[in-house]
Order: structure tokens, then sequence, then C-alpha cells
């Protein structure tokens, strides 16, 4: 007697394994090309194109938007700004952050609360904290903290945002990012720390390493990957530097004619008075061009992706 085959099941189409990959993530594709992709396309776009007052124009003008910018004064000294800006804040940002780390890893109590009180900044926004420094910290009249605190020791009050000589006004400026910043990447180091196995550094001590050279021989090399890590968001994140610029410098009179990085330029450039995209959209490929030829310079020199032997 036959034996009857086994009823197949019908598959469902709820049952397919890539059903549900597409479900999730295929909405952050949708934003990511609408937002994102399709803008830089279009931007590189307008940038060959003679763009003024309009996004869709038909005058084919080739490399003279990036020829106009890269001979602009203005352009150049907002470039100079940004150099200035990135020399200072990016290995100061390092050093603390790495430092806070370090004490915080090494702390036997309050470790989370420290972390928290180090990180809470983070949650900030550029823009509030900008406010917070323009209005109450470093505000320009006697009744600014800052100005209270040195008029208690006989010091004048000082116009912080308009002094150009002295340019008090970088004190402002990088203070407010680094208060913002140095939270966010001391939890990078101290998460890379308390991945450091303890049996090294007791190897060590055992060889007299302890205290500096524990730190030079062991600490430092093995945070190789996360220090650069870190060097490249912080290279990134100075270049992308608006928020607190336009909103401690600017005014009802407009922007001040110093401290002016690239995104402010291009800002004015682009959605200013001539709304000349396709001098903005230069600018922003030539800044885009310098920020890839920085991370991949400083790939080179990190050895980062490189193969171990």
């Amino acid at each position: 007697m036959r034996t009857p085959a086994p009823a197949r099941s019908k598959r469902r189409w709820t049952d397919s394994p890539h059903l549900w990959f597409w479900i999730f993530v295929g909405p952050f594709l949708v934003g990511l090309t609408v937002f994102v992709l399709v803008p830089i396309v279009w931007s590189v776009w307008l940038s060959f194109y003679e763009a003024r007052n309009t996004v869709t124009p038909t005058e084919f003008v080739g490399l003279r938007n990036y020829t106009n910018m890269l001979s602009d004064p203005a352009f150049r000294s907002s470039l100079g700004t940004f150099v200035v800006f990135a020399l200072f804040i990016v290995p100061t940002t390092f050093v603390i952050s790495l430092g806070l780390a370090v004490l915080v890893n090494g702390a036997t109590r309050g470790r989370s609360f420290f972390r928290s009180v180090f990180f809470l900044p983070t949650a900030c926004s550029y823009v509030v904290a900008a406010m917070i420094w323009r209005g109450s910290l470093f505000s320009g009249v006697s009744s600014g903290a800052i100005n209270t605190v040195l008029g208690t020791v006989g010091i004048a009050p000082v116009a912080w945002l308009s002094v150009v000589d002295p340019p008090w006004y970088w004190l402002v400026i990088t203070t407010a990012r680094l208060w913002l910043q140095v939270g966010f990447f001391m939890v990078l180091f101290l998460a890379a720390l308390q991945r450091i196995p303890r049996t090294m550094y007791e190897a060590a001590a055992l060889d007299g390493a302890v205290g500096w050279k524990a730190f030079r021989y062991i600490t430092v090399p093995q945070l190789k990957a996360t220090s650069t890590a870190v060097l490249l968001l912080l290279l990134v994140n100075a270049f992308q530097a608006f928020d607190e610029f336009y909103n401690l410098m600017s005014s009802t009179g407009g922007y001040p004619p110093y401290a002016r990085p690239p995104l402010v330029y291009l800002y004015y450039t682009a959605l200013g008075d001539v709304q000349d995209f396709g001098n903005g959209s230069a600018g922003a490929v030539i800044l885009t061009l310098m920020i890839a030829l920085f991370a991949l310079a400083q790939g080179r020199l990190t050895g980062i992706g490189r193969r171990e032997d």
C-alpha cells in the first residue's frame, strides 16, 4: 500500500526572510535618498551652472563657480578661520576628554555619577548653549556672569563678542564648543579604557611600569583605534561648525566680517540677498573635498585600515 505524501504547507508572503529587512530598513533608505543623496547630487549639478535665485538653472558655466570661490578673499578667509578653530579645538578636546576618561575610569566611587555629569551637556542643543553663553555668561554688560566675576577683582567689563584686538570672541566660541562635546568623546575613551585587560597593567607593575610609564606604554597604544576615530570625528565636526558661530556672532545688523567659518560664509552666499546657489554649491563641494582629503591624510598618518603583518 502506497503511503500518501505529506501535505506541503503553503508559504505565505510574510514568511520571506527579506520582507522584514526592507520593512525596517526601507524608511531609512527613503529618507537617506530624499534628504541626503538627492541634495548632494543636486548641489554638485548646481555648481556647474549660473544659478542665482533659482534651483533650476539653464546656463552651463563649467568650472567658473569653482574659480570664483577659490579666488574670493572672503571664502579663503573663512577657510583660515576654520584652520585657526580646528588647530585649537581638535587637540584641546582630545586631551581634555582623554584626561577626564582616565580620571573617571580610575575612580573607585561615583564613576557612574561623574560619567553622567560630564556627558550631560551633550544633550544640550548648540543653539541653546550659544544663547546661554551670549546672554548670561559672556554678555558684554556688567550683568553678565563673567563680567560680574571680573568686576569683583576690579577689572572693567569686556565686550567679549565685539572686541577684535584682542580677539576675545574666540574664548566664547571655543569654551561653548568644549562644554558641548568633551563629554561625548570622554565616553568613547572611557569605553575603550574599560576594554583594556587589567592583567596587562598587573604584568607591567611587576616590571616597575606604573603611573606615567603604564599610561605611555600600555594605555596609549591600546587606544590607537579609538584615538584615530576621535580625531577624525573632531576634524569633521570642526569643518561643520555653524550653530555656535552663527548664534553667537550674528545680530540684527548681520554677521561681522571676522570669525566667519566656511558654513556661515556659504549660508550667506546661498541664502543671502543674492541667493547664489551656483557659487554656494561650488563652495560646498570644495569643502567636502577638503574634508575627504584631510580624512585620507589622517588615515595614512595613523595607519587606519592598514593590514597588520
